[in-house]
């Protein structure tokens, strides 16, 4: 039913309950209105035979009164036959023969006895009363029989079951007309909401300001929160776009003009080395735009989802490995100070590299002139994975962290794409962690924290 209108579903879970309960009402009636009528009608025939039998000692056994007549021709809506005989077995007073009994069972001498009989090829009720009567001097046990046909009393019991099913239907029908009239009315401030919102342009993602019932606030809520997020992440996604558009320009310019100048070079020897700066400012373009996508598909990847344990030691251990042929050009040596045994965090081994990588990059990147050691660490500290870049170089002031950090952001212009913090950080956040640029010693630290695997 998940597809179906909110009406629907309000009316079904509304009208659902009520429709057991009325069907409960309805079969519980049936039986009381049968066992019911069945009392009224026995009590009737009862009444019926105590006056025939009060007649017949007040006439001798002659007749019956008038007001007996008129009480067995319409008692409980139908016709009373009767039957008297004396206590030798002659009869007295009423219809020639009695039913039969519709089980063959021999008639007992109970002073009252109820049974179904059949009389004339009709079902019938049939009540047969003993008691002792005095007619013409003799006393004795005169037995009266009287009996109604059953189809008198299932008509009656049919009649009050069709006026409780009447009440019930005309009930739940009324109620089902206010259930729907109601949920509409209840609704119209959600269709309203529905409906200003359609109105809006693809563009508008400004908070929505209607009002609406209680039940619907957080619902509201959420889309603002929705709307917000999106609004954050379409500027953010243009001003990546407009900075990263900058960034390549100069790279790109670079690869054009000196493209054009190895075209226009006098000699092979002067183009061959006109095209090896080409490659180099081809080089950097790609770098930079790597780094770009790398932030993206990092920014893209929902916090938390990483469902792979990696050994951040045996990570660093590699990254150092490829490492140290650069440095060792550089004059710097590049060492590691590892915890013992693994360190295991749950990550992307691809973006937890390439943080650590752009970390160790930028330290030899941006160490300066007297950089001559670069040292990558790793310790646990309980449920934490703590990794530390640290370098001898010229360092950073502290108020150039936030510059550092911010895309595109350096302290002192250069070759360098901006990038390298911005993407560890990224990295790290979309792990649970968070990253610490230290500023306070010589040369430059920062520092990576990662959850340990397990310890959640």
């Amino acid at each position: 039913m998940t597809s179906t209108s909110l009406r629907l579903r309000l009316i079904v879970i509304i009208l659902a309950p009520l429709l057991a309960i009325g069907a409960a009402i309805a079969a519980w009636q049936v039986e009381y209105a049968r066992t019911k009528g069945a009392e009224v009608f026995d009590r009737s025939l009862l009444s019926a035979a105590l006056a025939i039998s009060a007649d017949v000692a007040r006439s001798n056994g002659d007749a019956i009164s008038r007001e007996t007549a008129d009480l067995l021709s319409d008692t409980s809506g139908g016709l009373v036959f009767y039957h008297v005989y004396a206590p030798d077995g002659i009869y007295v007073l009423g219809y020639a023969t009695p039913p039969v009994r519709g089980d063959g069972v021999a008639p007992s001498d109970d002073e009252i006895t109820f049974y179904d009989g059949r009389y004339h090829s009709r079902d019938v009720r049939v009540l047969r009363f003993r008691a002792v009567t005095t007619v013409d001097g003799i006393s004795g046990v005169f037995t009266y029989t009287v009996w109604q046909d059953v189809a008198v009393r299932d008509a009656f019991v049919h009649d009050l079951v069709r006026r409780t099913f009447t009440v019930i239907a005309t009930l739940i029908g009324s109620v089902a007309l206010v259930v729907w009239f109601g949920v509409g009315l209840g609704l119209r401030p959600l269709l309203d909401l529905e409906d200003a919102i359609s109105r809006r342009s693809s563009d508008d993602l400004s908070p929505i300001r209607r009002p609406v019932p209680v039940e619907a606030r957080g619902l509201v809520t959420r889309l603002n929160t929705l709307f917000g997020q999106v609004h954050s992440a379409m500027e953010a996604q243009t001003t990546l776009i407009s900075n990263a558009a900058h960034q390549l320009r100069n790279p790109i310019a670079g690869v054009l003009a000196m493209a054009e100048a190895a075209r226009s070079a006098p000699t092979d020897a002067e183009a061959r080395a006109r095209t090896d700066g080409v490659l180099c400012a081809a080089r950097r373009a790609s770098d930079l735009a790597n780094k770009l996508l790398t932030l993206e598909r990092v920014r893209a990847a929902p916090p938390g989802t990483f469902d792979v344990e990696i050994d951040l030691g045996e990570v660093i251990a590699q990254i150092a490995e490829d490492f140290r042929p650069r440095a060792a050009q550089q004059g710097v040596s590049l060492d590691t100070a590892l915890a013992p045994g693994a360190v295991p965090v749950t990550a992307d081994r691809v973006m937890v590299t390439e943080a650590i990588t752009n970390l160790v990059d930028n330290a030899l990147h941006h160490g300066g002139a007297d950089l001559r050691h670069v040292e990558i660490g790793l310790v646990r500290d309980e449920g934490t994975a703590i990794v530390t870049v640290a370098d001898d170089g010229i360092g950073l002031d502290r108020a150039d962290v936030a510059t550092v950090l911010a895309r595109f952001g350096q302290a002192v212009p250069g070759e360098g794409s901006g990038l390298g913090l911005s993407i560890a950080e990224a990295v790290v956040e979309r792990h649970g962690g968070t990253l610490d640029v230290q500023t306070e010693r010589r040369g430059l630290s920062v520092t990576l924290r990662f959850p340990v695997a397990g310890c959640g």
